[in-house]
């Protein structure tokens, strides 16, 4: 099934600018796919039987590309993982697998379907893309041969890749790259030796590419940002929120407002495995977001965006995380702090007493400094401030420093930090600093529901401070500014024993 959100007043808009040739903006679609999975992937199957399931799956993504289409977008992005599934091995994925050529050998596989062999996956999305005069960005399995003269070439003579492909409204492959960053579970595929920065231009503004887990490293996401200068990011993604401050639409939203692009990241739909939250993201705005844990349908979403954000006069300001939080006395306080696990990083925590105050809580060099006021201070729910200066080392290696406030999962407050789907109690105001040794922070403000804060409520501030806007009082659930320590990171993010996707 697919549904859309869609204003009308921007179809309308999208034919004019297509009329003009105006592009200062253009219609982004993602779409969120309730991926059809295969009955087994312990065995290999027949050739024909992967290309069966593959089919039924891009089956269902025609439909979302030719709404997308009809609808006035210029591009779609498709999920990771999105035209087979995952939980495959070495050997049960090969038969899903396609040799994918460079883009420069500037091929349209629709016109030419037999240049590269046997390629029926990349035939038909080149086809999607050029019937429907979209550009089409997809998930596939890339396969390059190796020799022995190859040190790092594997037992059965062949490289594995975790790959995007971005096929443009011609259906010209004008895009491939393969996931730098690989979950612990992608048994199947190989990192890949050399980093590649993917990027290509459009009549619509310069695009980058990457996938899932490479969101969280400085290799390649940063550096396509920051080096090349990309207006909007592509990203496929296979995310299982992972509550409180790894839920899919606050990070990506928060990630497309610290680096100052847009995104447009759509995320596999599959509740039992806690896959959900897509939508496309501008610098200063969240355009549309889907978060759905009820249903088991697909949802296409578009929007509007600017082609060219850093030329705009909305663009937001550079910020500088720690300017307001340095020049902050730690507050007072009269109580103990406690420790508290957040996804398996050990914070420091101290509890929110009163209806209003000022707390700081600190650990190793970050000091977090909170300011807020409560409607009311309920009985029934306990919220505390937390700080995380450290190493994480579960399911990736990566160094952080994030100040939080959040909701306790009970009255017991050993349960802080344990996820929380509802809140009751609402801040009208609030403010939240810490003394960050990085750049990239990452701002959160969720909701009761998972529902992220509408931009009118909050503001984050050039010095530094996640902050109320209106007073309007808002039921908050975790507010977060999350920071990554790139130069702190171990060797080669990715590599270690195991991988947030």
């Amino acid at each position: 099934m697919i549904t859309s959100h869609f204003p009308k007043y921007v179809a309308v808009f999208a034919l004019f600018v297509l009329s003009v040739g105006a592009l200062d903006t253009f219609i982004a679609a993602v779409y969120e796919h309730a991926v059809l999975l295969p009955n087994r992937t312990e065995t290999p199957v027949p050739k024909e039987e992967a290309l069966l399931l593959m089919n039924k799956n891009i089956d269902v993504l025609e439909k979302a590309v030719k709404l997308a289409a009809r609808q006035g977008a210029h591009i779609i992005v498709t999920p990771e993982d999105g035209i087979y599934g995952w939980v495959f091995t070495r050997e049960t994925i090969y038969p899903y697998l396609e040799d994918i050529p460079h883009p420069e050998v500037n091929w349209i596989p629709c016109r030419d379907p037999r240049r590269f062999g046997y390629t029926p996956v990349q035939d038909r999305l080149s086809c999607l893309a050029k019937d429907n005069s979209i550009y089409v960005v997809a998930n596939i399995g890339d396969k390059k041969p190796c020799n022995a003269s190859d040190p790092q070439c594997p037992p059965d003579g062949h490289y594995q890749y975790n790959t995007d492909v971005v096929f443009d409204s011609e259906g010209r492959l004008v895009a491939r790259y393969h996931k730098y960053n690989l979950f612990a579970p992608e048994i199947q595929f190989d990192f890949p030796k050399d980093l590649e920065l993917v990027t290509f231009d459009t009549p619509f503004g310069k695009f980058g590419i990457f996938t899932c887990f490479d969101i969280f490293s400085h290799d390649p996401a940063v550096l396509v940002v920051d080096e090349f200068q990309v207006d909007s990011v592509l990203y496929p993604t296979a995310w299982y929120n992972t509550l409180p401050l790894l839920s899919a639409v606050s990070f990506h939203s928060a990630w497309a407002r610290a680096m100052r692009v847009n995104l447009l990241a759509a995320n596999t739909h599959n509740t039992s495995m806690h896959m959900t939250g897509s939508g496309i993201y501008a610098p200063e705005a969240v355009k549309v977001y889907h978060y759905d844990m009820e249903t088991e349908s697909g949802q296409l979403m578009l929007s509007e965006l600017k082609s060219r954000p850093r030329s705009e006069p909305t663009y937001p300001a550079a910020v500088n995380w720690a300017a307001y939080a340095r020049g902050v006395k730690p507050f007072p306080s009269e109580q103990s702090d406690f420790p508290g696990m957040i996804y398996f990083d050990e914070f420091t925590f101290t509890e929110l007493k009163r209806n209003t105050g000022n707390y700081t809580v600190c650990q190793k060099d970050l000091c977090c400094h909170l300011t807020y006021k409560m409607s009311e201070k309920r009985t029934d729910e306990v919220y505390a401030l937390g700080a995380f200066d450290g190493l994480h080392t579960v399911e990736g290696q990566c160094y952080l420093q994030i100040c939080t406030l959040l909701k306790c999962q009970t009255t017991d407050l050993r349960t802080c930090g344990e996820p929380v789907g509802s809140a009751f109690t609402r801040f009208g105001e609030f403010s939240l600093s810490g003394t960050f040794g990085t750049s990239y922070v990452f701002p959160q403000l969720i909701l009761s529901g998972s529902q992220l804060a509408p931009e009118r409520h909050y503001e984050v501030s050039r010095d530094g401070r996640l902050r109320s806007r209106d007073r309007v009082p808002l039921p908050v659930l975790v507010m977060a500014l999350y920071g990554r320590v790139f130069e702190k990171d171990p060797p080669r993010l990715g590599q270690g024993p195991g991988k947030l996707q």
